[in-house]
């Protein structure tokens, strides 16, 4: 599925197609947004339905049909309207990608409370972490599939290309998956009468459990790496010579990064060592930010970069694994969905570090990156496994 996804990766090709249409930056920065973080938007309403189910995977099967849709939609459209009609090209892409990431929504619960019923608490991170290395291997092989479709046919039919074989590769592990045998689920919650009274609940659970506002806190600020981490390749550029190569080796090391550590967090998770991952991902991120301010050697930035890549998945691992530990079972659904929702708030804290830099400097961008981060790494010290 990684090798599938990654042809419109929201920083490579993505904006390259878009561009390729005559779309403007500003649409370029929808179309990015969209595709990271549509998805976060809906997963409340979807844990709203998903609590007083028994099954999840006849509703994940229909989701994986609408996603492999979608991203199919988007590669005939552009083979057909293509350069002739670039408005009609766009407005397909956008609706394509608006459905493939909103669904994500409803995947991301089901997926999540299928695992939760599959593995035991041990051996589910160890799976998360093989997973998340595989799809790095997938991120890898994609950028190779990319490269030979792009030299191969001209553009636009090549993105065309792109999308429609990348589904196909996509289907095949959304097929693989739609045959896991799911256990039953025999403690479901009985469906309130209206989101509007979902919602209330849901706030009035986590205003109630003081251990999960600590676990959402932590994990939000935790994205304080966000706030620097787009601007530190602009900082490194005045710095370099940050030449196409260099960059493709920043990019190559960020996801050995993440390929290399989920042997280590996967290790330390089906220990139950998940606390520890959590401090650990923070204390990198520190590192890394702490470098930025000084770096002035492309080893230095590489070095930045790994961490960032081995940070981000051990994030993942922790975040996913602490909630299914501390949610009672048949408030799962709820438990994740709110913290889902809240977390990915921080994807928007890069917003938050160009107001910064637009008014003050790098010196001034890493240090409230960092003061972040510390405020995260203090609230983990409070994290605990159980209500």
């Amino acid at each position: 599925m990684a090798i599938g996804t990654t042809i419109a990766e929201p920083s490579t090709i993505l904006p390259l197609i878009v561009n390729y249409f005559g779309g403007s930056s500003m649409l370029v920065g929808f179309f990015a947004s969209l595709l990271r973080g549509g998805g976060v938007l809906v997963q409340l309403f979807a844990a709203f339905h998903a609590q007083s189910y028994k099954l999840m995977m006849p509703y994940l099967r229909k989701v994986f049909f609408i996603r492999f849709s979608s991203w199919f939609f988007i590669g005939i459209t552009i083979i057909i309207f293509g350069e002739n009609h670039p408005d009609i090209t766009l407005a397909s892409i956008g609706i394509g990608l608006f459905v493939f990431s909103f669904s994500a929504g409803f995947a991301a619960i089901y997926f999540r409370e299928i695992m939760a019923k599959i593995f035991s608490h041990k051996f589910r991170g160890k799976t998360m972490a093989y997973r998340q290395f595989f799809s790095a291997v997938g991120g890898l092989l994609s950028g190779a599939l990319a490269a030979w479709i792009l030299e191969s046919f001209e553009a636009p039919q090549s993105y065309g290309y792109l999308f429609i074989i990348s589904s196909f590769v996509m289907a095949l592990g959304y097929i693989s998956f739609s045959l896991v045998e799911e256990p039953i689920k025999e403690e479901v919650s009985k469906k309130e009468s209206s989101f509007g009274k979902f919602l209330k609940n849901s706030y009035a659970i986590l205003k109630a459990d003081k251990g999960f506002q600590v676990q959402v806190g932590t994990f939000f600020l935790a994205y304080g790496y966000l706030i620097a981490l787009p601007f530190i390749i602009l900082d490194a550029q005045q710095k370099i010579d940050l030449d196409g190569v260099a960059i493709g080796w920043l990019i190559t090391t960020q996801m050995v990064g993440a390929m290399l550590s989920n042997f280590l967090w996967g290790s330390l998770s089906s220990n139950g060592q998940n606390i520890l991952i959590a401090k650990a991902v923070i204390f990198f991120q520190i590192i890394a930010i702490s470098l930025a301010f000084n770096a002035s050697s492309l080893y230095e930035y590489i070095a930045i970069f790994f961490l960032v890549g081995a940070s981000m998945d051990g994030s993942r691992i922790a975040s996913s694994n602490l909630v299914l530990k501390i949610a009672p079972a048949d408030k799962r659904p709820i438990y994740i969905a709110l913290q889902m929702n809240i977390v990915s708030l921080g994807m928007f804290f890069s917003i938050l570090g160009g107001v910064v830099l637009h008014f003050f400097s790098y010196f001034v961008l890493y240090w409230v990156s960092l003061g972040t981060l510390f405020i995260a790494l203090l609230l983990s010290l409070k994290l605990k496994e159980s209500a």
